[in-house]
């Protein structure tokens, strides 16, 4: 049987030091950074399972999820001018 993967929305910055920070909503505390966005990919992984790990081993956390957690339908970002 063929595992299904699970998908989750994940925010990505640029701050004014270059680094590259990605955030997943839906996971409370899931960050991360990185130089590069192909290095930021992959450390987003890794956050993903990091977090999926610890609400399978803690309680608290999974309340935290059920509680703090949300999936944005839509993110978006537009400039205005005024």
């Amino acid at each position: 049987m063929v595992k299904k993967l699970q998908q989750f929305k994940v925010i990505i910055e640029q701050g004014e030091d270059g680094y590259f920070v990605a955030s997943v909503p839906t996971l409370p505390g899931c960050y991360t950074q990185a130089k590069t966005l192909p290095e930021l990919k992959k450390r987003v992984r890794e956050a993903i399972l990091l977090c999926l790990e610890v609400a399978q081993a803690d309680p608290q956390y999974r309340r935290r999820l059920k509680n703090f957690a949300y999936e944005p339908s839509f993110v978006g970002l537009e400039m205005a001018e005024v």
